[in-house]
């Protein structure tokens, strides 16, 4: 097969990345997270003759509730995934029939990938789900009993301290460095305590650890004096959810560490919070730290990194420099050289706002890169409000009025604070893909949200404190929910359950909502009786002291399958906030002028943009003549050498492919549902096949259970 490589940066890249060929055996195709093949069957000039191949129904999808955020794994003409009810199955890649299923016992969240490891005559598929990682045997879906304990690993367990019941998922697998898995994991983000978020290698054979390094400083380790001295026995975050790069070469892992808890109000975790929120180079072998940059300090805003960081070799001066890229959610790209960490585009230190929230301080600077240019706009000034319909305009602007007007890391308020990019970017966990050009490509979100924050001293009971320190941060302080992010109101939700049966589900889970056996019973018992209508016989000690808060803090988880990280503490938070709330015009639209979600290519070797162009419309504008406004979009996008921009993510539930050259859209289908993932290439028998997750589930649209696998017709 004939490469299309251009010069010696090219040839690095070749060298740098393991899926440069037939199969797709790395979660977002190789190590460096390049979502690049080099199969070029499928090019501009025949793509608009793609067909369904096969599709495969995995079953066991909820309703509108469901999702299936997998980019699978293809190793010899299989292929490995996982369903909407998280099993791992693994499928015959050219036909679609399931070959072996794997069900671990306790389910719980989403899943975006695999690791896969190979030494002789073994295969092995390392599989997170819930706090639990899986080693299964890629023949049979039997697990390896000689792997941790009978197959499996706590990662809940060797954090540092007690994490007993605290929310910990591991949803993005971890990567491969010859023996050694290195792990990252998700977190709660709400109250104190919390799960610290420590990063770890285990043993690929037994499952032993084998090093740990500490994001939240321990006495006597470097950043410890950028916290208070407590901190490493009570804060929690600083973790990696995203997944993370290897240089083998170089013996060097990426790790994009997220944001500290809480995530909107850190008076008590003062200072810069080293390593929240910055990209760190470590020594794969040992765990030791090479370099670092924080991108937030003392984050607010919940900026933690959305994404692996990509691995790519540039070209300058006729030089070919070693780099890694990071995309973030406020919309930049951050360039730095992997051996040493330096900035290859100059990045400036701007003055930001101070909060006057009780108790808070605000880091005075924080750094901006001056090239590329922000792939999201940075401020979003009655300007941009929202021209579709005069009635929108007004609707829009009455509701700007009432809030603080946005400056760059506004910090949150009481009268409502702009977040834009939003919580979920500018980029989101799907990432960037990158090419052999030095090419990065990017898919990103244009969407306005609104934080407010309220005191927490309106609590007269035990069961609303309950709700509002771990419910409102997803049901909303009305307890509507959000219909957007498909989460159910509480409003009358005893006409739907009774005492019993919401008693299950707020200990047992439901959907992406975890368990809350963390929370003592009485407090599960007070806060569905507090839902259910019912009256307490009593004000709780809590409820007593809400009006006297002290220091200790805790505050409202973001998502579902983040919820409650409390176990028993005794002073409620002086904050929490009203939940997680797209800016919306009165019809559901954003409430800034489209762009709303964009596709983007940007030449690292020289900072440019070649190309931005829409992703996604909303069929009803685009029947009336408004040109293609782009829709919020989750899921990265697949690069390869036959030409082509692969990308699902939309909300229309379209799946497309782009020139690489021109951003030109080329062909569409449609989905059986919403593909929220990122799309993988692979040959068998000679045909290249592109095959994407279809599980929808977010954005209001429905949920489903395939995976769709599209080629070129046979010819006869």
């Amino acid at each position: 097969m004939r490469l299309p490589l251009l010069g010696l940066a090219a040839t690095a890249f070749v060298q740098l990345h393991a899926a440069a060929g037939r199969d797709w055996p790395v979660y977002l195709g190789d190590k460096a997270a390049s979502h690049y093949s080099t199969l070029t069957q499928i090019t501009p000039a025949n793509v608009s003759g793609l067909e369904a191949a096969w599709t495969y129904h995995a079953g066991e999808h909820r309703a509108d509730t469901s999702q299936m955020q997998c980019n699978p794994l293809v190793i010899d003409g299989v292929i490995y995934a996982t369903t909407p009810s998280l099993k791992l199955v693994a499928i015959d890649a050219a036909t679609g029939r399931e070959l072996w299923r794997f069900a671990p016992p306790q389910p719980n969240g989403v899943n975006r990938g695999l690791a896969y490891w190979a030494d002789g005559s073994e295969r092995r598929i390392l599989f997170g789900n819930f706090h639990w990682l899986y080693a299964v045997d890629a023949r049979t879906g039997k697990l390896i009993e000689t792997f941790g304990d009978r197959g499996r690993v706590d990662l809940s367990q060797g954090l540092g301290r007690d994490a007993t019941g605290l929310a910990l998922q591991a949803n993005t697998p971890g990567v491969i460095f010859r023996n050694l898995i290195v792990m990252g994991m998700r977190l709660g983000e709400g109250p104190a305590p919390a799960a610290p978020g420590p990063i770890r290698a285990y043993d690929v054979r037994t499952g032993k650890m084998v090093w740990t390094f500490h994001t939240i400083p321990q006495p006597g380790e470097a950043g410890y004096e950028t916290w208070p001295a407590d901190a490493w026995q009570r804060a929690g975050g600083a973790n990696v959810w995203t997944g993370m790069t290897v240089d083998e070469e170089r013996g060097l892992v990426f790790c994009p560490v997220g944001s500290a808890t809480f995530d909107f109000w850190g008076g008590d975790r003062h200072g810069d919070n080293l390593y929240a929120n910055c990209l760190l180079a470590l020594d794969v072998a040992t765990g030791k730290k090479v370099w670092h940059y924080q991108f937030v300090r003392h984050d607010l805003w919940d900026r933690d990194l959305p994404a692996p960081p990509n691995l790519i070799t540039l070209r300058r001066d006729g030089r070919d420099i070693p780099a890694v890229a990071q995309v973030t959610k406020s919309g930049h790209v951050f360039v730095f050289h992997r051996e040493t960490g330096e900035p290859l585009f100059p990045i400036e230190e701007v003055a930001v706002p101070t909060s006057d929230l009780g108790g808070e301080l605000t880091a005075p600077t924080q750094p901006v890169p001056l090239k590329p240019a922000p792939y999201t706009r940075q401020l979003f000034t009655a300007e941009e409000i929202t021209n579709r319909s005069p009635a929108a305009h007004r609707a829009v602007l009455e509701r700007f009025s009432r809030i603080r007007p946005h400056a760059l890391f506004a910090p949150p308020s009481k009268e409502g604070t702009i977040i834009f990019p939003g919580f979920d970017g500018g980029a989101e966990w799907g990432g960037a893909a990158t090419d052999p050009d030095g090419v990065l490509y990017v898919n990103a979100n244009e969407m306005p949200w609104i934080l407010t924050m309220i005191e927490t001293g309106g609590a007269t009971t035990l069961g609303q404190q309950v709700y509002l320190q771990n419910c409102v941060g997803c049901h909303g302080a009305d307890r509507a929910g959000n219909a957007v992010a498909n989460i159910p109101s509480l409003i009358n939700v005893s006409q739907r359950l009774n005492r019993d049966q919401a008693m299950e589900v707020v200990t047992k889970g439901r959907a992406v909502m975890p368990p809350w056996e963390v929370l003592p019973v009485e407090k599960r018992e007070a806060v569905v009786g507090y839902l259910l209508g019912e009256s307490e016989t009593r004000p709780s000690r809590e409820a007593l002291s809400v009006a006297q808060p002290k220091s200790s803090v805790q505050s409202v988880p973001p998502w579902p399958t983040y919820m409650s990280d409390i176990k028993a503490a005794a002073v409620p938070p002086p904050y929490t906030h009203t939940g997680y709330n797209r800016f919306l015009d009165p019809d559901g639209y954003p409430a800034i002028k489209p762009p709303w979600g964009t596709l983007n290519a940007i030449n690292l070797n020289t900072g440019e943009y070649l190309w931005r162009v829409p992703l996604g419309e909303f069929p009803e504008l685009t029947a009336k003549g408004v040109p293609p406004t782009g829709t919020e979009n989750y899921g990265g996008p697949l690069v390869t050498a036959g030409g082509l921009v692969f990308i699902g993510a939309s909300k229309d539930e379209y799946f497309r492919a782009f020139d690489r050259k021109t951003g030109r859209e080329l062909w569409r289908t449609k989905l059986p549902a919403a593909g929220y993932a990122s799309p993988a290439t692979y040959e068998v028998g000679g045909r290249q096949y592109i095959v994407i997750a279809c599980g929808g589930g977010k954005l209001g649209t429905k949920s489903g259970d395939a995976y769709v696998a599209f080629a070129l017709p046979l010819t006869k």
